[in-house]
């Protein structure tokens, strides 16, 4: 199973999510790091673990107010190792391919920056194999295209669902979306996004066939160990 930690940056910050509530976003306190600097933070997660992979949300391009070029050096020097997934608000294939330009990049599509299921096309004709779709969602409501969550034949081999609402909410995931996915995935694999609490809900989240989740709060609020992660990561799945 994949543990991957998240990112959210705003105004060059590593800031806390609660909720998907944006503007409330406040530069992240963590015990993991004296500041909320993009490399102090990101140092932080690669001294607690090894991951494989970390997910960015680049906040600042997510709500138009342009992309930040300097994250994935930054974070790249604090962890070489790591895939970056990259959430920058892309919606145009221009955007698409700016980011894959970068060779550790994964690009992270959010269906809420897409107008039309011809746009997500077009940008994952640029690089199929490391495009992931994040299936977003906000008080059960879906967030972009109808067509494209219903239509899973238009989805790539690896699909998120995101329940905004419950980032940094303490809630739980929302178990009924990931199993309305999960059904249609077909062989795909479908990632966590909200509400991750401990050790119990990532157990939980294995049982139900998710392939990874998304964390962020649980871990700066140091609720899973780095036993637990060695633990769950090893697990085969």
């Amino acid at each position: 199973m994949d543990i991957i930690p998240v990112l959210d940056i705003a105004r060059g910050k590593v800031v806390r999510a609660v909720e998907g509530k944006r503007w409330a976003y406040r530069p992240i306190e963590t015990p993991l790091s004296r500041t909320a600097e993009i490399v102090d933070v990101a140092q932080g997660l690669g001294k607690l673990f090894s991951f494989r992979k970390v997910y960015i949300a680049d906040l600042d391009g997510i709500e138009g107010r342009g992309r930040n070029t300097r994250i994935v050096p930054s974070i790249s020097q604090a962890l070489p190792d790591a895939e970056m997934w990259i959430d920058a608000g892309t919606g145009s294939r221009g955007a698409a391919r700016a980011i894959l330009a970068t060779p550790v990049a994964t690009l992270v599509v959010g269906s809420e920056s897409l107008e039309s299921v011809r746009d997500w096309e077009e940008i994952a004709a640029e690089a199929p194999q490391r495009t992931v779709l994040s299936l977003d969602f906000r008080g059960g409501e879906f967030m972009g295209p109808d067509a494209l969550l219903k239509d899973a034949s238009l989805w790539p081999q690896r699909v998120i669902a995101m329940t905004l609402d419950r980032v940094g909410a303490n809630s739980g995931p929302d178990f009924d979306t990931l199993k309305a996915i999960g059904s249609k995935a077909k062989g795909r694999r479908v990632y966590a996004a909200g509400g991750i609490r401990d050790k119990a809900d990532l157990d939980a989240l294995r049982s139900a066939g998710v392939a990874g989740a998304l964390v962020a709060s649980v871990l700066h609020a140091q609720k899973i160990s780095a036993s637990d992660l060695k633990e769950i990561t090893s697990r085969k799945g």
